[in-house]
């Protein structure tokens, strides 16, 4: 019998992606939405309760009740604050095993919620486990290629952002002409994009660079791009994206390489290995 599903779920249409390929595979689907971020309307289909992140012990319980056994955490999540945690009892108690990693950066304190998850008999998977088209391929996707200027400014923000990766600040930046004009920390990719907008050098455009965060985790917060990113980097005078394949979540391919050839950008997927 396959094994029951629960989707921790945070906005955007992801999470109601990953719950119809679980279903379509024959599983049972509960989607636990955080509140805040999750949309009800987008998890209305599937058996699903809304709750804040600081109620430890009801997620638990609800997850629990439905039989849950493989858990996704998949779609955007802003951290929260400690004063706008607010835990309740169980909560609070795993603040208290989670230690200094609640205070470190998203891959250290993802890394501790999902030895927790595991702690309470959990096993968390990769939403790429269960939907397993949406890594993004190697490659050029679009019809516009990178010259040889953006495949500088490919590597020299390849760089910049596996440097940033490292201590588990980001995951990307932007790089036009060599110059790093934006890097990517606790605001978003989106944010990033608008203060590069705002720097941006006469000349020829920059690229968006993301890339996975060394040694991270990668059943979790995976670097991600969506039409919107694609529409952000356009209005930001990019000249394309670049991201490394198998290791990038594409959220809707189709609606990103049409996005991206609508606006004369380039979409390319780099080899992780290089």
């Amino acid at each position: 019998m396959p094994r029951r599903l629960g989707i921790i779920a945070g906005g955007g249409t992801l999470p109601a992606r990953v719950a119809a390929a679980a279903v379509a595979a024959g599983r049972f689907v509960f989607i636990l939405g955080l509140e805040g971020f999750a949309n009800p309307a987008v998890l209305a289909p599937w058996p699903h309760e809304i709750q804040r992140i600081g109620k430890a012990g009801r997620i638990f319980a609800a997850l629990r009740e439905h039989g849950c056994q493989d858990i996704v955490m998949i779609g955007a999540v802003r951290r929260p604050s400690l004063l706008d945690l607010r835990p309740d009892a169980e909560g609070a108690r795993i603040l208290a095993r989670i230690g200094r990693a609640a205070f470190a950066g998203d891959d250290g304190l993802l890394a501790a919620v999902i030895r927790i998850f595991a702690e309470e008999g959990f096993t968390v998977i990769g939403a790429h486990d269960v939907l397993r088209e949406v890594l993004a391929p190697a490659g050029v996707l679009t019809r516009v290629r990178p010259d040889a200027q953006a495949m500088a400014d490919i590597e020299r923000g390849r760089a910049v952002a596996r440097a940033l990766g490292a201590v588990d600040v980001g995951q990307g930046c932007v790089v036009q002409q060599g110059l790093v004009l934006a890097v990517e920390a606790i605001e978003g990719t989106d944010a990033m994009l608008a203060r590069a907008g705002t720097l941006r050098r006469d000349g020829i455009g920059g690229v968006l660079v993301k890339v996975v965060k060394p040694g991270q985790d990668r059943r979790a917060d995976l670097p991600t791009i969506g039409p919107d990113t694609v529409r952000h980097a356009a209005a930001a005078g990019l000249r394309g994206l670049a991201f490394e394949a198998q290791c990038t979540i594409l959220a809707d391919r189709a609606a990103c390489v049409a996005a991206a050839d609508a606006a004369g950008l380039f979409m390319i997927g780099l080899d992780p290995a290089t």
